[in-house]
């Protein structure tokens, strides 16, 4: 779909998010982190290497954000630590 992304003029893709399992080990989020980490840099320089717009790493959430951005998230969804949860 990325190679035909000029067929979607109304769709600005700025970037790639995830989220890490839900598990204890830190060590197991931390390298899928860097994996998503990994999948931008490709996907920046293989599509979207003039594209100034294509800038964001969401991943983390309020369990895991500390490790999130020591692995270089621009945005974190940490709304069950601000709202509580569901």
């Amino acid at each position: 779909i990325l190679k035909n992304v000029d067929a979607f003029p109304n769709v600005r893709i700025v970037g790639v998010m995830g989220m890490a399992s839900f598990v204890e080990d830190q060590e197991q989020i931390r390298r899928e982190f860097q994996s998503l980490k990994g999948i931008f840099h490709s996907l920046k320089n293989d599509f979207f290497h003039e594209d100034n717009q294509f800038k964001v790493i969401s991943m983390g959430m309020s369990g895991d954000y500390q490790i999130a951005i020591q692995e270089g998230s621009t945005m974190v969804r940490v709304g069950s630590a601000i709202f509580g949860s569901r």
